[in-house]
């Protein structure tokens, strides 16, 4: 991209700039965005800097809470890759303390089986501890650090009765984890994490998180498998 388109897309407002990165991140088929990587990182940086998250505010962790899809990364990890044959599903339950990366079929084969890794996650400096989120351009400093911890990963298949066919095995994390939600809002958030990967996804209201997310007392012996990092 040019120094003027640069330019240009730096100029536009907040509410332009978000416009501007919805509409790539809706592009179909999935995948799409990958061909417009420097105008996603120049509105990445610019909303990032304009509109920055902060999990402490009112309502935020409500917001937090949902089904989101990815839709763009700066990975070229084979499990997070965005493609029009795979939905990259991020669940997120911070109410209960709980997560889920979701790799599976596009419908209507979505039911029939599917890739998970569960995590518990906990958004960093609860009220009364010392905050420790990134500084904003403004200078604040923001709550947006989300400790992840993984706990099991496997194979999800269809709906058997009230219950899900599942072979979950607990897997070893040899490194912390976590993300920076840098901005997050009733549709787009985008975050960055430990490793340096920046994630734009988008909600999607269409799904059922209590409907995706395995019930937590549904537990499997198995032996231990390592994750990487993100």
């Amino acid at each position: 991209m040019s120094q003027a388109n640069q330019a240009e897309l730096s100029g536009l407002n907040p509410a332009q700039q978000r416009q501007m990165l919805l509409a790539l991140l809706r592009q179909e088929p999935r995948g799409g965005p990958h061909l417009q990587e420097n105008h996603l990182h120049t509105l990445i940086g610019a909303l990032e800097r304009s509109t920055p998250a902060d999990l402490g505010a009112a309502g935020a962790l409500e917001l937090l809470e949902g089904v989101w899809e990815l839709r763009w990364s700066s990975s070229r990890q084979p499990y997070l890759a965005v493609g029009p044959w795979l939905e990259n599903l991020q669940l997120l339950a911070p109410s209960q303390g709980r997560g889920m990366n979701l790799l599976r079929l596009p419908c209507p084969l979505a039911p029939l089986a599917a890739i998970a890794v569960e995590a518990t996650i906990k958004v960093e400096a609860e009220p009364g501890g010392e905050p420790k989120g990134m500084e904003s351009a403004a200078g604040l400093n923001l709550r947006q650090r989300v400790q992840v911890h993984f706990q099991r990963g496997g194979w999800l298949g269809p709906a058997v009765g009230k219950g899900r066919l599942q072979l979950l095995r607990r897997v070893s994390q040899p490194v912390p984890a976590w993300l920076d939600i840098t901005v997050l809002d009733d549709t787009l958030r985008i975050c960055r994490g430990n490793a340096g990967t920046v994630f734009a996804l988008l909600r999607r209201p269409d799904l059922n998180l209590q409907e995706l997310l395995p019930a937590p007392d549904q537990r499997s012996d198995a032996t231990t498998t390592q994750v990487a990092q993100s």
